[in-house]
């Protein structure tokens, strides 16, 4: 279950690599995201979360980060932004463990 950014461009050499020796990789991803996109060497098995969801995480941080103020004021920006950030991510983590016919389809494959 990758996650958007850093994360997942490093461990997509582990998965090739998998991949090459005969493994199948089956990859659970949000249908929305930056970088995870389909391709013919991997299973793609995805759950629901949004566009705006994505657009709006992205343009509430860009708004933030480039706000003048006096350097606490943007310290409690940034930290209001990581909670928000937080969120999203459990949003993500929720949107993937209430999708029932997923986690079925995954407990039968012994995932």
């Amino acid at each position: 279950v990758p996650v958007d950014g850093s994360h997942w461009l490093s461990v997509w050499e582990v998965l090739d690599g998998l991949r090459q020796k005969g493994h199948e990789i089956v990859i659970v991803a949000p249908e929305i995201s930056l970088y995870i996109k389909p391709t013919k060497n991997f299973v793609m098995k995805m759950y629901p979360f949004t566009q705006e969801e994505l657009d709006g995480n992205f343009q509430a941080f860009s708004q933030d980060v480039f706000e003048e103020g006096s350097f606490l004021e943007r310290v409690v920006r940034i930290y209001q932004w990581s909670k928000k950030a937080s969120a999203m991510f459990l949003s993500t983590c929720t949107h993937l463990l209430y999708n029932k016919e997923l986690v079925r389809h995954l407990e039968e494959s012994k995932f």
